[in-house]
């Protein structure tokens, strides 16, 4: 059994080895897959100095992340799969935790180090809707990408959209390991712009997704930060 680690690059020449090194260091076998959007500063080099191990890689022009996401999910060949950004650096327990992938029905997820603290933990339907689960702690089984691809009207939030509509769908269910599987940087674009269409659309998806009770006290809470801010006013 294999895990198939998908990384998607652009410009990504000042930590892509770093990152590919971390997982050259686990015990557990995995195929590594790139996706590289043309890039000009030396990322291709990198790309072409490790071709020898890795599983399959490209480099050619897209229209953003989500869009090499779902030309990388064509390139899976075995039956779980991770996303790793180029920025981001695998731990030793990632191995611990992909010995623990034993449900083809299961999609698993532990932790990530972001700015130095341990997230996520476990957690609630609520918090999935409101927040959702850094896509770096989640294993998926390769099934679902038979099934879904990214929607690419999200630039940023296309995977926290994906996991919503995977929490409906019966086929699977979302199980926690307590493992600690990568460092997550959380200066890169999902950590530091906003995602408009996908905010445009997020009530609406916790209502399709998570049902009456989970988009009740999401309104709650999105009524009470509303008048907050208007009492500041």
């Amino acid at each position: 059994m294999k895990v198939t680690v998908i990384i998607v690059t652009y410009n990504a020449a000042a930590t892509l080895q770093q990152c590919l090194n971390s997982i050259y260091e686990q015990v557990f076998p995995v195929d590594i897959v790139v996706v590289d959007g043309a890039s000009n500063d030396g990322t291709v080099g990198i790309l072409q100095n490790n071709a020898h191990k890795l599983a399959y890689w490209v480099s050619e022009k897209d229209t953003g992340i989500y869009n090499a996401m779902n030309k990388a999910i064509k390139h899976i060949y075995n039956d779980w799969v991770y996303f790793l950004g180029a920025d981001d650096e695998l731990l030793p327990e990632f191995s611990a935790f992909a010995t623990e992938l034993k449900d083809p029905s299961a999609i698993y997820y532990a932790n990530v180090i972001s700015n130095g603290v341990v997230r996520s933990g476990k957690i609630s339907d609520y918090y999935m809707a409101k927040g959702g689960i850094y896509h770096q702690s989640i294993i998926y089984p390769a099934s679902i990408f038979k099934k879904y691809s990214f929607n690419e009207k999200y630039r940023i939030s296309a995977d926290y959209a994906l996991n919503m509509r995977l929490y409906r769908d019966k086929q699977y269910h979302f199980e926690y390991k307590p493992y600690i599987i990568a460092k997550y940087n959380h200066l890169g674009i999902s950590g530091t712009a906003i995602d408009g269409p996908f905010e445009k659309d997020k009530t609406k998806l916790i209502r399709e997704n998570f049902g009456l009770k989970v988009w009740l006290r999401y309104a709650f809470r999105l009524l009470k930060a509303k008048l907050g801010v208007n009492k500041k006013g």
